[in-house]
Order: C-alpha cells, then structure tokens, then sequence
C-alpha cells in the first residue's frame, strides 16, 4: 500500500495542452472576427451619419436690406440694417453694425452684436474689422483681431473682448497682402503688430515699413528717421542694417538688392556686397543664379556674374530647379538653364503651382494644359478647385469633373470628398446625383450643376436658372437665379453668392 502512495490521479485522463491551445486559438479567431464585423458596422454607421458641424456665419442682403445668415441657409431675422453688416471671422458669433453714417465728415458709430443680437464688448467704444485686400482686391479680415477707441486713440482687442493692445496708437492697419501682420502708428512712427502671437515684433520707431514678399515670412523693409532702408525678419531681428537709400522688394538665401549712392548691388546680410555690375535691375534671387534686365531685355547670370542665359527674354521668371518660365513675343514657355525649351513658348500665360507641384498653362480659349514636374501633359481644362488638406484636385474637362490627388492620380469623388453625402453624376449631358453607396438620389434632370459644397448645398441649373439642393437631395430653391455675370455659382439655403466678389455675401 505504501507504494501506491501518490500515485491517486495516475489512472485519470492527463489534459491535453495541444487541443486546449487550439481551442484558445479558435475562440481567439471568433472573437476578433466579430470585433472586427462590429467595428466595420460602426464605422459605416459613422460615415452614414451626417456629423454636426460647427455653425459660421456670413453677410447677406436682400434689396438694400443688410442681414446675417449661417451655414444652415437660416437667416438671422433679428439682425438688419442699411448699412452692410460686417463678418470678420465666419467662424465666431460676433458681427459689427454701422450706424450714424456722416459720410461729410468720414465719422460713423459702430456696434458689435451675437446671433441672438446681443450687444457685445460694450465698454469699448468704436469697434471694428479690420480689413485687408488680396492680389485681386476682394476683401478680407483680420480674424484674430478688432481695433477700438478710448480717448482718441486705438487698441485692439481678440474675440472674446480681451484687451490686447492698449489703446495708445494713432492708427492701426493692415499690412495689404499679409495676413496676421498690422501695422502700429504712434507719435508718427509705425511699427509691426502680430494678431496670433499678439506681440509688437517691430517696435513703433520706424517712419515706413512695408512687406518684403508676399507673406510676414519674407520679413519687412522699414525706412528711419534719416531716411535709410533696412530689412527686419518677422520675429523683429534687424536682417539688414538701416544704411541704403533703398531695399528692393527682392531677397533670398541672405542675400539682398539694395542701392546705394544710385548703385544697384547685391549684398549679404552683414551688408557685404556681393555683385555691382553686369546688369540694369535684379529681379529674383535663386540660392546663386539672379533673374536680371539689361537693356531692356531678361537673362540669368550667378552671383559671381557669369551668364546663365542670354538677356533676350521679355521677361523670365525662375520656375523651380534649373528650369525658367520665358516670355517670347507675349508668348510663354519653360526653358532649362542651357535655354533648350522643355514646353514650347505658345502660351498665354504659364504659373508654376508648388501646392499641386505642375506647371499651369493657359491657352487662348481660356482652358489649361497642365503638366508635371517633369513636364508630362496630364490634361486640358480648368483647375476648378484645389484642397491639399483633403488632398484632391478637382478639373473640369470637356464639362466634365474629373479628380486627382496631389500625385495627379485619377480618384474618384467619393474617395476625394470624403465628407459629403451627394456625388455628382451626368448621363445623356444632364447631371444628378448618387448617395455614398452609388445610388441614384437625385435624377440627372439638370442641364449644369456644382458638387456639394462644405455645407452641405449643391447648385444646379434647369432652363438657364439657378436653384439649390439640400445635403439629401432635396429641392430647397427650385431654379429661379440668372447667374450669368457670376464668376462662382455657389447656394447657402436660398441665399446665392453675390456676383460682387469683393463684398464676399450672399443674396436673394
């Protein structure tokens, strides 16, 4: 008996690790399989419902009437006035009235209401926008900023109605072009005031500043009280000493164009100069390759001054690598740094877009051949939108749209336009539209129509006339507008966008 002991369970079945593992293993496999049917089921869900969007705001009028709507095509039914009244920023519940207009004087009241035309920002007096202009004059704001008035003078203040500036300034401006730059006035100097970092990166010491490209990156040239010109880089450091009669608006790589005692040179930062000769005027700098005139006529030399390019172009403008843009009898084309043309010189204008990396052409009868970087022809037709957050391209051929991402291959508008519930369609020349799933929602009854805007509207066009859409395919304007004097055919609601590009509002 007692070597039996211990020996109890040797008669009962062992467990067999192998079968448990595999069933561990199989259990495993189902659950992740149903995790993942689960998950996908969600994830349509998710992209099936329509997601609320932050509601913005836009000025609107009917006859001589001025009013606020929102993203909705809802009018804010509280709110009017003869006068227009102002948006600065869609994206905040925040509109300024003007009122007791003297236009003898230039004198005007201003007040600042909410959607629910509650007066805001009360304890300051004289609240405005501050207004800024594009290369094409359409107005725009500063949307971090508003000036106000307390004794006399000017301050600023953000959104929310915090002081920002004090109000100790002459004037307050835009700087024309720049976004988040203004420029401070005091005592007859100016300065440089930034609206997101709200800092004063240029003290008020100055008698001009202005930009010295085309975004507060490229820094400002700034004259003082002894009338010398300098350059001062966007966080305020002095790039160039204040000691030259003049600073073109010209820089690159430290180098800058300056003239001094009526000589044109080119210089470095610590004021060194690196070329005087050899040309009239210097239009661009790339890294040591400058874009010159001389006699009239365009070439490109290095900064040590050997020729590049022969000056006998109208004009040159540097592309990108060693590649120029050349104009030829008011004919443009793309030349390498050995003049051999890579795109013919038969175009009415060319640009290069590094947002999309091609080259646009514009022929005579308004379309565009648009090429790669390696000037490869992708299309003819017209580039009618371009979202690098979302990564497309959208260009409409032979009155067809058509989509690309930013490596220009083709996608459709599903994949393009992630966000919307309504894609466009044409059969037989007339266009609808086709849910997420492809299925027709809307027949193709429209002689024109636009794809869904970020708000949810489409446009389309029936018997020459205008009229809008909802984010279901619902008719919520049947066609009724002329819009043939506007440039772009846009719908919030019943609200259409003005044919006045620079008042950027909506009319019905």
């Amino acid at each position: 008996m007692a070597r039996n002991r211990g020996r109890r369970f040797d008669d009962e079945p062992k467990l067999n690790k192998k079968k448990v593992a595999a069933t561990v293993i199989a259990l495993l496999v189902i659950i992740m399989v149903i995790a993942s049917i689960v998950m996908a089921i969600r994830e349509k869900n998710k992209n099936n419902q329509n997601i609320e969007k932050p509601i913005e705001y836009f000025s609107a009028y009917t006859g001589s009437i001025w009013t606020v709507i929102n993203s909705k095509g809802e009018e804010l039914t509280s709110i009017s006035s003869p006068e227009m009244i102002i948006v600065p920023n869609k994206e905040v519940d925040v509109f300024i009235e003007t009122y007791d207009i003297d236009y003898t004087n230039g004198t005007s009241n201003t007040k600042v209401v909410n959607s629910k035309n509650e007066q805001l920002f009360s304890n300051y007096e004289n609240v405005n926008a501050i207004v800024n202009y594009d290369t094409t004059d359409n107005t725009w704001y500063d949307t971090n900023a508003l000036t106000f008035m307390r004794d006399g003078k000017y301050g600023l203040i953000d959104f929310q109605g915090n002081e920002v500036l004090n109000a100790e300034y002459d004037e307050i401006s835009a700087m024309k072009g720049i976004q988040r730059i203004l420029i401070i006035k005091k005592d007859g100097k100016v300065g440089i005031y930034n609206t997101v970092s709200k800092t004063i990166t240029v003290n008020p010491e100055y008698d001009t500043v202005e930009a010295l490209g085309t975004t507060y990156n490229d820094g400002f040239i700034v004259k003082d009280a002894n009338n010398k010109f300098g350059v001062i880089g966007s966080e305020g450091k002095i790039l160039l000493e204040n000691k030259y009669d003049q600073v073109m608006k010209v820089s690159g790589t430290d180098k800058y164009v300056v003239k001094e005692n009526s000589q044109t040179e080119l210089v470095s930062g610590d004021g060194t100069v690196i070329l005087d000769a050899g040309f009239d005027e210097i239009v661009s700098i790339n890294s040591d390759n400058l874009v010159i005139v001389k006699d009239k006529k365009y070439g490109v030399i290095t900064t040590s001054g050997e020729e590049v390019l022969k000056n006998e172009y109208d004009s040159i403008k540097y592309c990108f690598s060693d590649y120029y843009i050349v104009e030829v009898n008011g004919k443009y084309g793309v030349i390498n740094s050995l003049g051999e043309y890579v795109i013919e010189a038969k175009y009415d204008n060319i640009d290069y877009r590094s947002d999309i990396v091609s080259l646009v052409c514009e022929n005579a009868d308004y379309t565009t051949d648009v090429y790669t970087r390696e000037f490869n022809l992708l299309f003819t037709g017209t580039i009618n939108k371009v979202d690098t957050d979302l990564g497309y391209i959208r260009v409409r051929i032979d009155g067809d749209y058509k989509y690309y991402n930013l490596q220009y291959q083709e996608i459709s508008s599903k994949d393009a336009l992630k966000e919307n519930t309504l894609f466009l369609v044409k059969e037989n020349g007339k266009y609808g539209y086709v849910n997420q799933d492809g299925q027709k929602v809307v027949d193709c009854i429209y002689d024109d129509a636009t794809e869904q805007n970020e708000y949810g509207f489409c446009a389309v066009k029936k018997d020459g006339k205008w009229g809008a859409l909802q984010s279901n395919g619902a008719v919520v304007l049947e066609p009724s507008y002329e819009l043939e004097n506007n440039l772009n055919i846009d719908f919030i609601g019943t609200w259409h966008l003005s044919e006045d590009t620079e008042l950027n509002a909506y009319t019905k």
